[in-house]
């Protein structure tokens, strides 16, 4: 069935978080699926944001304690989450 075929071919070449790995001043490694490496600098956003959910990650100890889950980085219960084309071009927007 060509639909089928189609989101076999899209999950194939979708991109996704292989690891990440925090290496200080709020820079993540993002290694994602098809082994391309972009260091992330999540800094600028947590500073210009004003939501107090996402101020409280401007404390290292919380910021830190990201996990990769399907695919993306994930803060909390999806409490801080970016799109993974942002993270592919290693600039999150504000």
């Amino acid at each position: 069935m060509k639909v089928r075929e189609e989101f076999v071919a899209y999950r194939a070449t979708s991109i996704g978080i292989e690891a990440a790995e925090y290496i200080g001043q709020f820079r993540i490694r993002v290694l994602f699926k098809d082994k391309t490496e972009k260091t992330v600098d999540f800094r600028p956003f947590l500073k210009q944001s004003t939501h107090p959910e996402i101020q409280k990650y401007l404390d290292e100890v919380h910021f830190r304690n990201f996990k990769v889950k399907d695919d993306n980085l994930q803060w909390g219960d999806y409490e801080m989450i970016f799109p993974i084309s942002e993270l592919y071009k290693g600039k999150i927007s504000f």
